[in-house]
């Protein structure tokens, strides 16, 4: 792939990011966005489809996998503002944003924040961030994440992460590879666990808006047990009218269990859509 490592710096750490160099100048341009823990080969499978016929961006969040070390004390939004200074650095003008799980949240942050910028969104087994969306217990809930993670069996909470997410064989081995990362640092993978969930409360707390102008697509995998997230899709597409696809047995990563399905889903939507 023609995919090349780059560091962007930060005053709370370095983030690394990994970019195309074919096709720089056209549009739109592809930015993937990993779920909360996972790392940039969430995506490789849509990388490796893509390569050649768009531009893409794909990075390690702040504080996971190379993006380390990384002072976990920023909030949603500083997240988002972080990405846009990467995208302006590499020229990504006209970025689709495609985010599974926490990278859908930080896509519909960006809409809030740089309505003018995205020109199209794709939600990956994510939920909205209206806040009429959550009980206030479940916001108490995801404040407080982090003890639960520290002090959970590591080897269960291997066992879970990974079967969990995803149906597949491909999908639950690169599930472990990516987990596997923080194997020996319990403390690091619940600090930034609960740091996530924190962050995604306080969006939701934040009472913004977060009405989606841009051209948009829900997928949602019929096996997806991660939360509520199936819950979070049907109601999403139900208020917002936003097109939902239901991707049959995958799970939470459903861009890793049905990757020829979701390549094609991301294919017509940037051609008839953007």
């Amino acid at each position: 792939m023609s995919m090349t490592q780059k560091s962007f710096e930060t005053k709370l750490g370095t983030i690394r990011y990994w970019v195309s160099e074919t096709g720089a100048k056209a549009a739109p341009q592809l930015v993937f966005l990993p779920g909360l823990t996972a790392d940039h080969r969430l995506f490789d499978k849509q990388t490796e489809y893509f390569d050649g016929k768009y531009p893409m961006l794909v990075w390690d969040a702040p504080g996971h996998a190379d993006s380390y070390p990384f002072r976990l004390t920023f909030t949603m939004e500083d997240k988002v503002r972080m990405l846009d200074d990467i995208l302006r650095a590499e020229g990504f003008d006209a970025p689709v944003i495609v985010g599974q799980s926490m990278g859908g949240y930080l896509g519909q942050m960006y809409e809030e924040l740089f309505p003018e910028k995205l020109k199209g969104f794709i939600s990956i087994d994510s939920s909205p961030l209206k806040r009429e969306y959550y009980t206030g217990i479940e916001l108490w809930l995801l404040e407080r994440m982090e003890p639960v993670y520290r002090h959970y069996p590591w080897k269960m909470l291997l066992r879970q992460g990974t079967n969990g997410v995803a149906t597949t064989e491909y999908g639950r081995k690169l599930m472990l590879s990516m987990m596997m990362t923080y194997d020996g640092d319990q403390k690091r993978y619940s600090e930034l666990a609960g740091h996530g969930y924190r962050i995604l409360a306080g969006a939701v707390r934040s009472g913004r808006a977060f009405d989606i102008k841009c051209p948009a697509m829900l997928i949602c995998g019929t096996k997806d047990h991660a939360g509520s997230c199936i819950r979070y899709s049907r109601n999403w597409h139900k208020r917002s009218g936003i097109p939902l696809h239901w991707i049959e047995d995958a799970g939470h990563n459903s861009n890793t269990d049905k990757p020829d399905i979701i390549n094609g889903l991301i294919e017509s939507f940037l051609e008839n859509e953007v």
